[in-house]
């Protein structure tokens, strides 16, 4: 596990008073059962439950209600990219890094996929699986402090659903690009949490958009930006990396697809019936994750009371059921390469969701009914 241990000695201390022997300064007498307790000592915050370790850096829960909607969303990236794990062409990788890795579903299924890579997943919340392939760990680390790892080591950096989180993206970025290996990538994998829509129906007056630019003013109030998924590319070359590609897709916010109401554009050339699946699962996304996306960012950093966050949630929730509104969000992967090595050709093999517990993605059939009408 790794760790600062200048950091970590900080945080236990905090709030300890000069006669409190419990540690007396020093880490001397902390076995490891110990400091896995103070690890796993969550806080809890209006029912729900976060993370200890770097206490407050992080705004969304670690309960397992959060944590499956992670998986859901993992589902929703796979069926965005066609049963891809990543984009980024790669060529026998030996070292993957996935920094946020949550409930480590990724890493877990990079280290299937790639059984002669090493996998490592980082995150401030041990929540992931105990039994996991042989090729793959997971470390409690921070991003935001100074990386432990190796310069020019990994074959392959991931990054994925990191917004409002870092708190530089211009210091994080070239982070990555120090501990990639000449010719290694770094994959950015991000979507907007400002609804748009191709038409007038979403407009200044709209519920969507007040939400959007609330979510954003509170993350500049946490000091993390949530706008990361239309600046990665630019990030990514002015970090240094070169051959840097954009792919952008759309998730709609619940099944209003259909042949009369489309997209126009940059949604990965889905059909109408796919974009529909997706947004289905993005509207059971969304009413069950909000709290848990917005609750913390609103009473902590926007000073909201708990009940004016409750109402505004709620009002979320009966947006997301209006198939009326074609409303969407923007997702971007944005990929590149350290200079130096040797140039990869082709892009990632189509890699079949084998073990997360949800539908095959790659056969190209809706699991979702033609005539769905949304949440009752």
């Amino acid at each position: 596990m790794a760790w600062n241990a200048d950091e970590e000695v900080d945080d236990m201390q905090e709030g300890l008073g000069d006669t409190d022997s419990t540690y007396g300064g020093s880490l001397i007498g902390c076995d490891t059962d110990t400091l896995a307790s103070y690890i796993t000592d969550y806080r809890y915050e209006n029912g729900r439950r976060y993370h200890s370790y770097r206490d407050g850096e992080y705004w969304g829960p670690n309960d397992e209600h959060s944590n499956g909607l992670q998986d859901l969303a993992h589902h929703m990236y796979l069926m965005t990219l066609e049963g891809k794990l990543h984009l980024a062409p790669l060529d026998n990788p030996h070292n993957i890094l996935d920094l946020g890795t949550g409930t480590g579903i990724w890493a877990i299924e990079m280290a299937d996929a790639y059984p002669s890579a090493h996998v490592i997943g980082t995150d401030l919340s041990p929540i992931q699986p105990l039994f996991v392939p042989p090729n793959c760990a997971f470390e409690i680390e921070a991003f935001n402090l100074d990386w432990t790892y190796s310069k020019n080591h990994f074959d392959f950096i991931h990054i994925r659903e990191l917004f409002g989180s870092v708190l530089d993206w211009d210091e994080f970025l070239p982070s990555a690009f120090d501990h990639a290996k000449p010719g290694g990538s770094v994959e950015v994998v991000e979507h907007s949490v400002q609804p748009v829509s191709d038409d007038s129906i979403v407009n200044e007056a709209s519920f969507f958009t007040q939400w959007g630019r609330t979510v954003i003013e509170m993350g500049e109030r946490f000091g993390k930006s949530f706008t990361i998924w239309e600046e990665s590319r630019a990030r990514l070359e002015k970090a240094g990396f070169i051959d840097v590609i954009e792919k952008r897709y759309k998730w709609p916010m619940n099944g209003w697809p259909s042949p009369e109401h489309r997209t126009h554009g940059d949604d990965g050339d889905k059909s109408w019936q796919r974009l529909r699946e997706i947004g289905v699962w993005n509207q059971l996304r969304l009413y069950d994750g909000v709290e848990g996306f917005m609750l913390r960012l609103l009473t902590v950093a926007g000073g909201w009371s708990y009940e004016s966050a409750q109402a505004f949630l709620a009002r979320m929730r009966e947006e997301i059921k209006d198939l009326k509104i074609h409303a969407y969000l923007n997702v971007t992967v944005v990929y590149g390469r350290k200079p130096g090595g040797k140039p990869k050709t082709s892009e990632g093999a189509t890699l079949p969701a084998t073990s997360s517990g949800f539908v095959d993605v790659g056969g190209g059939g809706s699991s979702i009914p033609v005539e769905y009408q949304g949440l009752d």
